[in-house]
This record gives C-alpha cells, structure tokens and sequence, in this order.
C-alpha cells in the first residue's frame, strides 16, 4: 500500500506541474495579478496531496512588505509556508542551477542570492530591498542550512541584511523600516499521534541525506502534523539594530517551535486549523 501511495501522490504531483508550469510562465511573463495568488493555491493543494496536515497560530503580516524569517527543516517547509500565507522565498544562489526546483523556485519568485561572496552582499540588499518596497512578502532562513527539526540552530545574522532596508516614510516623514516577522515550525505528529525524534528524520531533510530517497520516503510514510506560528513582527530601529533583532527572532522561533513539540500552544496566539489537512491516509 505504501509504495502505490507513493506512485499515486507523485505523478498527480508531475501531472499538475505540467500544468502550473505554463500556466505561472505565463502569468509572470505577462505581470497577470493571479501570479501573486496562484503559488498559495498550488502549496495548498500539495499540502493535501503529500498529506500535511498543518494548524498556524498568529497571523501573518500581508498588506505590506515584510521579511518573513522561519527556522528550516524540511524542503517541506516551502509547500507549508507557501500554503500558510502568501509569500515568496530567499534563496542560495545554486537552488537557481537544480534541476526542476530551480525552475519551480523561479516560478514563486524566489529572490536568489550570492552567500559566499561578501562583494554580493550589498547587490543582494539591494534586491531585497526592491521586492519589499513593492509589498512582498519574502521568507528567509537565517540558519542558512536546514537540521533535524529537534532544535533552532544559530542565526546568521549577516544574512538578515535586508531587515536594515528603509521602504518609504511615514506621514510625518519618518523613515519606515522593514517590518521582521519570526516564524516558526516544528513537525509535531505522525499518523495522527505525537512524533518523536525517531520518525522526524522521514521529514526532516538535512546533512548529506540524497534528495530523491528521502523524497520517496517520506510521501510513502503517511500523513504528518505540522505547527506554523507567526510572531509578532518587529523593525531594526526599534530593536536597536540588526543583531539584536536577530537575537531576539532566533529566542521568539526557537520557544515556538520547544512549545510545539511539547504539544504546549501559545495562549497569545491560539492554533487554528489552516484548512490544509491532507487528504491522503
């Protein structure tokens, strides 16, 4: 049953991606409005296909733009971000080269940037800084590698550069800067019962683990839970400058994600289901 479960989800998954290809192509060549709403819509229907079965508490910032930063798990995590709000990724320079998930980061959008070269790093501001200014909202992950999905690793905070971006002023002509929106994830349950750290390795992508087993594994493994909390969001100015604020990011993702495993919900930000649940047993 596993293996038919697998075959099944994955060529509905390559049958549909024959069909959001041109289609988003399209609508990004052509600047058509849906090519904003269209990616939340296809996360959604993967979420139900791979069945992620995902509740988010707190509520993202959407009518401006924002610099979303989130702890990294999973390539999971995309379908569930992509799904949980309307956002586009920042991402290393080389997803650009993969095969097919290069193409299908191109079509969310995806800022690409240069990490190992600090000439790059004022070009990659700049890029940001554009896509903010035009009311996006971009998500970041300052860990700058995904881990096991027990733990937050250390932030880097030369990589939240963009959180220093000025995108306008006030109306009593004050500079506004970038809104920082932490947010946090943590894969909590599998087959409907609490996951340990023996079975989150089947979602969990990280180390020198090959993409294509994994990927098999885990569409064959069943259904997974996942917790998305949104943090209140922040600016640099207030935060007394970018380091701090990543601090102060890294603490706010890293309790989130400790309550989620532990099955403890934030009271401030009660979790409601994101009609997401996944379909597929």
């Amino acid at each position: 049953m596993q293996t038919l479960r697998g075959i099944w989800i994955l060529s509905v998954f390559l049958l549909s991606a024959l069909f959001v290809i041109p289609w988003q192509s399209l609508a990004l060549r052509f600047k058509w409005k849906r090519r904003k709403t269209f990616p939340q819509s296809y996360s959604r229907f993967l979420c139900r296909l791979f069945g992620l079965n995902i509740k988010i508490a707190g509520t993202p910032v959407q009518d401006q733009g924002v610099l979303m930063v989130a702890n990294h798990t999973s390539y999971l995590d995309i379908i569930v971000l992509g799904g949980s709000a309307r956002v586009s990724f920042v991402a290393k320079s080389e997803v650009n080269t993969w095969p097919f998930f290069g193409l299908m980061a191109r079509l969310y959008e995806t800022v690409f940037v240069e990490r190992q070269r600090r000439s790059q790093a004022g070009v990659a501001r700049d890029q940001l800084r554009e896509r903010l200014q035009q009311g996006d909202a971009l998500v970041l992950f300052p860990e700058g590698t995904s881990n096991d999905g027990n733990r937050v690793l250390p932030f880097k905070s030369a990589l939240m550069g963009a959180t220093e971006s000025q995108i306008g002023t006030d109306g009593e002509g004050h500079v506004r800067y970038v809104p920082v929106q932490p947010v946090s994830l943590a894969y909590v349950g599998f087959h409907g019962l609490p996951m340990g750290r023996e079975n989150r390795p089947l979602f969990a992508w990280y180390g020198d683990m090959e993409l294509v087993p994994h990927l098999w594994e885990a569409v064959t493994a069943g259904p997974v839970d996942v917790v998305v909390e949104f943090h209140p969001p922040m600016t640099v100015d207030v935060m007394g400058g970018r380091k701090p604020l990543a601090a102060r990011a890294e603490a706010m993702i890293r309790e989130g994600q400790a309550r989620a495993l532990a099955g403890r919900g934030n009271p401030a930000a009660p979790a409601r289901t994101a009609g997401l649940t996944g379909a597929i047993a």
